[in-house]
């Protein structure tokens, strides 16, 4: 039996903003958290756990939490300049 399979490739293109930048972080001391929620069931919770885990192991300065209107629609831009402005690292998930 032979024939043709077509993939496609799920995967986003890497996004062409100027203002990104691909750096690594040494530690997670003294640094700024941003945690983006898809507004699904139950990751708000998650978030909490690990905002407060974060702080208590890992000495994060500071954690920012933001949610999407819906798990379907981008962050909002306005959040996207304020996390890019404040934090070292973003977070995005969704839960269930």
């Amino acid at each position: 039996m032979s024939g043709t399979v077509l993939l496609y490739d799920p995967t986003a293109p890497k996004s062409e903003r100027p203002q990104q930048a691909e750096r690594v972080l040494a530690g997670l001391a003294g640094k700024v958290v941003g945690f983006i929620d898809n507004a699904k069931p139950n990751f708000s919770h998650l978030v909490d756990d690990l905002a407060e885990l974060l702080a208590s192991r890992h000495g994060v300065k500071r954690v920012l939490k933001r949610q999407k209107r819906s798990a379907s629609v981008p962050a909002p831009d306005e959040v996207i300049k304020e996390f890019s402005e404040q934090c070292d690292l973003v977070i995005t998930g969704s839960g269930d």
